[in-house]
Parts: C-alpha cells; sequence; structure tokens
C-alpha cells in the first residue's frame, strides 16, 4: 500500500513538471504467485532451465537534457518460457504496449538525459524456459497468414531460393524440403562479422545471399524469403542466448532464430548456432536448446506508439529517438542469474 501511494504520489507531482522521474517497480508477493511455470511435456528428457534475465541498457553520447522516446522488447510468456516481471527501473513513467500485427509486448518511456548525456534502464525477469523438441512443439490454432508476407529486408524472390535450394529439391513433404533449405542455407552461408564489413546483422536476405556471411538475422532472414518463395508460413523470433555454463555473468548480445509450419506445428531451426557448432547440425533442425529467451517475434514492426521513422525492422536493443531521428548509441548491461524454482512455483 505504502508503494502504491509512493507512485501515486510521484504521478501528481509530475503532472505539474516536466522534468521526467524514475519509475522503480518491484514483484509484489501477489504477483509473485502468479509464477507457476507450466509442463510442456510429460516426458522427463525435456530439459528446462530457470534464470533471472536483467535487461540492462544504457543510451549514450547524448546532450545532457535532450529528450529522449524509447521502446524497449518485453518479455512474455509463450509456448516455451515462463516470465514473470520481477522489477523496473526506468527514468521516466512508462506504458506498456502492444503491435497491432504480431502482438508483441513493448515498453514505451520518454525521459530526460542526465548530466552525463545517459538515460540508464533496467527491468529484470524471472524465467523458466524449456528446450524444444519434437516432443513439444507449438500446434498452430489460429490464423497465420501474417507469416506469409514479406517485408522490406525479407523479401519473397526466387532468386534468393534458388540460390540456396535448387528446383528440383522442392519437391516432396514441407518438413522435407524445409530440411533441405536449411542445410541449403547452412552451406551457403558462413557466421562472421567483419568490423570492417558493414551491412551484416540487418537481417537483409540479399544481403546475405550475396555476401554469403553474416550474424543470426542474416542466416535466418535468408532461410524465411527461401521459405516464403516455397509458400511455406515461416516467422522470425529474437531475443538473448544465456550463456551453457550454469551460475551468473554478461549476456554479450542478441540471438535469433526461425520456425517453420509443417503439420499443423511450428517447427524451429537455428542455423547460425549449427554453422558455429557443426556436432550440432541435426539437432538445431526441429529441436531448440532451453538456453534463450524470446523477446519479439516477427519484422517490419508497427510499434505503439508510432515511432517517427515508422516501421522496426526488428526489435531487441533499445530503440530511441531524439527529435524525430534514430539514436543508436548505447551500453550493453545485459546479464543472467540461474535460479532455483521452489516446489510450490510448479503447477
Amino acid at each position: 500500500m505504502k508503494t502504491s501511494t509512493t507512485i501515486l504520489l510521484a504521478m501528481i507531482l509530475a503532472s505539474f513538471s516536466n522534468i521526467a522521474f524514475a519509475q522503480t517497480t518491484t514483484l509484489d508477493a501477489e504477483a509473485a504467485k502468479e509464477f507457476k511455470p507450466g509442463v510442456a511435456s510429460d516426458d522427463s528428457s525435456i530439459k528446462s532451465r530457470a534464470f533471472r534475465f536483467v535487461y540492462g541498457a544504457t543510451l549514450t553520447e547524448l546532450e545532457t537534457g535532450a529528450k529522449v522516446r524509447v521502446w524497449i522488447p518485453m518479455a512474455t510468456s509463450n509456448h516455451e518460457q515462463d516470465v514473470a516481471l520481477e522489477s523496473t527501473s526506468l527514468p521516466g513513467r512508462f506504458q506498456e504496449t502492444k503491435d497491432a500485427k504480431f502482438g508483441n509486448t513493448t515498453i514505451y518511456f520518454e525521459a530526460v538525459a542526465n548530466e552525463k548525456g545517459e538515460v540508464p534502464m533496467e527491468v529484470s525477469y524471472r524465467i523458466i524456459r524449456r528446450e524444444l523438441t519434437e516432443l513439444n512443439r507449438e500446434v498452430i490454432g489460429q490464423d497465420n497468414d501474417a507469416w506469409l508476407q514479406a517485408t522490406a529486408m525479407v523479401p519473397n524472390d526466387e532468386k534468393l531460393r534458388k540460390a540456396v535450394l535448387s528446383d528440383d529439391d522442392t519437391k516432396g513433404e514441407t518438413i522435407d524440403v524445409a530440411k533441405r533449405l536449411y542445410l541449403g542455407v547452412g552451406k551457403h552461408m558462413k557466421y562472421d562479422k567483419p568490423a570492417d564489413k558493414p551491412g551484416w546483422g540487418l537481417g537483409d536476405s540479399q544481403f546475405a545471399c550475396e555476401k554469403c556471411y553474416g550474424n543470426c538475422t542474416d542466416f535466418h532472414s535468408l532461410f524465411i524469403s527461401a521459405a516464403l518463395n516455397l509458400k511455406i508460413p515461416s516467422r522470425f523470433e529474437i531475443g538473448f542466448p544465456i550463456p551453457e555454463e550454469r551460475g551468473s555473468g554478461v549476456v554479450g548480445g542478441y540471438h535469433c532464430w526461425a520456425k517453420f509450419q509443417s503439420d499443423n506445428q511450428w517447427i524451429p531451426v537455428d542455423i547460425s548456432e549449427a554453422d558455429k557448432n557443426p556436432d550440432m547440425e541435426e539437432y538445431y533442425f526441429g529441436n531448440l536448446t532451453a538456453d534463450r529467451v524470446t523477446f519479439s517475434v516477427g519484422r517490419d514492426l508497427e510499434l505503439n506508439p508510432a515511432p517517427a521513422a515508422g516501421k522496426i525492422n526488428y526489435l531487441a536493443y533499445p530503440y530511441a529517438e531524439v527529435d524525430g531521428k534514430p539514436h543508436k548509441k548505447f551500453r550493453k548491461e545485459f546479464r543472467y542469474e540461474d535460479i532455483d524454482v521452489k516446489p510450490s512455483d510448479k503447477s
């Protein structure tokens, strides 16, 4: 009650001031009760992992006093993960919004850069992530026309498809064609992020096809472009990798993967991880480890409220605007900590 009163008082005071204030919330006892991990499969071979993930970042190189609009993705529960918001520390009042097309939840706030020309932000979650295998794939139960639509950097292009999959290899069951496409993209691409060669990391299918290298966004954009050309519904998912080593530490950056539809199920692929770990090539067609967390899906996101720039390519890192122009300078402060889940937390 005391916390609620404090927040209410701060909101009233803010209405009489142009100065943004820091809004901090913590997960109360009632909300904590809602964190009850579900069971995706009765099979004991399905692995799961419980961890705290802190989405920490600081916008940098701003003018002191600059007014900034900020959008950050918000982790939510889905088929593979149970998520509880633990706390937020943001330099301004925030609101949770959803994009109309894909239903991604986003935290939006406006802030003023501090004396260092920075805007810090931190959102902490408790997460249980389940391994995804053929035993617990997500069943498709809704209209998925959105996943057949090309986007600005992921076109439906026959030339791109032919570069990684011949016409002869497009024949057969969807699952078999997709497997050949998975292998074709893996053979065509190399995981490489050269500092002196810009262009990778945008998830640009044309760039990936021509240059034959890039990061996870480039691998999976090329896969999705080819899949769309074959009329296979496919979707882009992005979040963060959690280091395999149990304990705690820093998370260096985002990671993404893709899924395609077959036999009324979403089948996952992680081609860039397979490229980095050839021994896992067979595994990463149809399976995903529990060492990750999803934050958003889809491309050409229409955020709410709308940014001046219009559609956003994809959302993993903070997207910020100053005077209607994107501001991309920020410091990564993402981190994780494995946690124990008490028996009472399990459903």
